[in-house]
């Protein structure tokens, strides 16, 4: 008869406090990346956030159920619950380029921020709600996903996002207080990179937490910081009802509007079935079988959970399943972390995170899971699909370089002097910026395609790489990706019969487009004739045959 299910042991606690401050800083950055735009925080309190810490609390919850299941079906008892929580990676990418932009898209039509808020909430919710349904759909096929794409492609993507965004932005948080940043991110990068235990076995990201947080109060006691706290009163966001007016279905009429930012939101979504995969095959390597259609299933419920109530950012199982097995834990830090991270968002809890936690002691966390996610990108690629990896990130630092251009032409001094792109008497500089911005537009679905094309190309697959840079000219033709338009929205490239004339490209913003998109057909047609030459090759001289199958399978 085989032992009881050990469910809760006193390696929870550590594992508990890791997923937990994951948690936390993803709701951070939520208010936080929203309120550059000047989306107020109280409103992202009261409405975004406790959906979105609902959808945790579904995953979580499922986990949890799941372990004891898998436990009885198997008779093991030190079976580990999958880890659940936000996604890093989507949260900038839909906070930065969706919901960011339609806010600002909206206050242009209507100057009253509520009014604008809600409507960039609602769009919100729809690319939730598609990305839940998406990911659904993925869950039946989800090895097929991953055996149609090379996983250069499917990594490269995040890795670009991850290098990128996740560590690049919360940088400049933790260097402008350099004194509690830099000693933050060492306790983070040293504890959990360098697997070197802090004293009394404390948590790295709570060591870090504890430690940068002391050295702020005491700098801000002595009135050396530079950066005083925000202004925002905590209290604003305490038992927040308003998310609740989710339930109404008011953003179902914004379906058709946010289905504009599909090019920006399904990529992630299919980071995150992507990652469920890798993150199956982590806990059946650490001896923990769980079925990758359920692990992802819950995955895409817990994100129409977290729509349905109002949430804007999707969740998904985390990598860190043996690390978590490697602490102790079993399913108890699952269970607690469902409960705080859920009962935070309907308390309006994370106001107070909000403005108390300092961004410069809890972001190395961030940069902790970016410099994860390309650790484990480039370990899990063959070696010689680097290349392609690193390719992708090329159209995530186009996108960076205009994101800063973006900020100072949107500041008010400049906007009050009517100073914009168009008006740098630069042509260079000029036409460089536009480039970069086309270049970074829907960069998410760009990174894919180019990495899967030139790892196809690598594995002398020279056909299928044609195919993709068609497949990507294709998508220009249509703004899917290198959309000229500052909203990066889709488009028609000329005039048809029946479609209204405001979906159809500008004409004087067509010529880079049209250029874009011959430049992949051209190079599709080259790789074409050149798959033919060296058919023509093998067929005239076998050995070429055979250095080819060579190169396909060296890894």
């Amino acid at each position: 008869m085989s032992e009881r299910y050990q469910w809760a042991k006193a390696g929870d606690i550590n594992a508990f406090f890791g997923l937990l401050l994951d948690n936390i800083a993803g709701m951070v950055l939520i208010v936080s990346l929203l309120d550059i735009f000047g989306l107020p925080p109280a409103f992202s309190l009261r409405h975004m956030i406790p959906g979105t810490a609902i959808g945790v609390l579904v995953g979580d919850l499922c986990y949890f159920y799941m372990a004891f299941r898998l436990a009885k079906k198997t008779s093991n008892n030190n079976v580990t619950a999958m880890p659940l929580g936000l996604d890093t990676p989507s949260i900038f990418g839909i906070m930065l380029f969706v919901i960011g932009p339609a806010f600002l898209a909206a206050k242009k039509l209507d100057p009253d921020v509520q009014s604008a808020a809600m409507h960039a909430w609602y769009i919100g919710i729809g690319c939730l709600f598609m990305s839940g349904i998406f990911k659904l759909v993925c869950a039946a096929g989800s090895d097929w996903v991953r055996n149609t794409l090379p996983r250069a492609g499917l990594l490269g993507s995040l890795t670009a996002v991850a290098l990128v965004l996740i560590s690049f932005l919360p940088l400049i948080e933790v260097m402008a207080m350099p004194i509690v940043g830099m000693s933050a991110l060492a306790i983070v990068l040293i504890s959990l990179l360098g697997m070197v235990p802090l004293p009394f076995k404390v948590p790295g990201t709570v060591g870090a937490l504890l430690v940068g947080g002391l050295i702020y109060y005491i700098m801000l006691g002595f009135n050396l910081l530079h950066s005083p706290p925000t202004g925002f009163e905590p209290s604003l966001g305490l038992v927040p009802t308003e998310w609740m007016q989710a339930w109404s279905f008011g953003w179902w009429g914004t379906l058709t509007e946010a289905a504009v930012y599909l090019p920006i939101v399904l990529p992630f979504a299919l980071g995150t079935v992507v990652g469920g995969i890798d993150c199956t095959e982590s806990a059946a390597a650490a001896g923990d079988h769980y079925s990758t259609g359920q692990v992802i299933g819950v995955e895409a419920m817990a994100t129409l959970a977290a729509a349905l109530c109002g949430g804007v950012a999707q969740s998904t199982p985390y990598i860190g399943h043996p690390a978590y097995k490697a602490m102790g834990g079993r399913a108890a830090y699952v269970l607690a972390t469902a409960l705080v991270v859920g009962l935070g968002g309907l308390l309006g809890l994370y106001g107070y995170f909000y403005t108390y936690v300092p961004k410069a002691a809890v972001y190395p966390i961030l940069i902790f899971i970016g410099l994860e996610i390309t650790a484990q990108s480039f370990a899990a690629t063959p070696k010689k699909h680097y290349p392609a990896i690193a390719l992708a990130c090329v159209p995530a630092l186009a996108l960076l370089s205009v994101h800063f251009v973006n900020q100072i032409f949107s500041d008010s001094v400049m906007r009050s002097a009517s100073i914009g792109l168009e008006q740098l008497q630069n042509d260079a500089l000029r036409e460089s910026i536009t480039t970069a911005k086309a270049l970074g537009n829907g960069f998410i679905l760009t990174s894919l395609l180019w990495s899967s094309a030139l790892a196809m190309a690598i594995d002398r697959r020279l056909n299928v790489a044609a195919l993709l840079f068609a497949i990507s000219g294709a998508l220009t033709l249509f703004g899917v990706i290198h959309s000229p338009l500052d909203t990066n929205a889709v488009f028609f490239p000329i005039e048809f019969p029946g479609v209204n004339p405001a979906w159809v490209l500008a004409p004087e913003q067509r010529p880079l487009m049209f250029q874009f998109a011959v430049a992949y057909f051209v190079t599709a047609a080259i790789l074409v004739g050149w798959a033919y030459a060296l058919s023509r090759m093998a067929s005239d001289d076998p050995s070429t045959l055979a250095q080819d199958s060579l190169a396909k399978n060296t890894p």
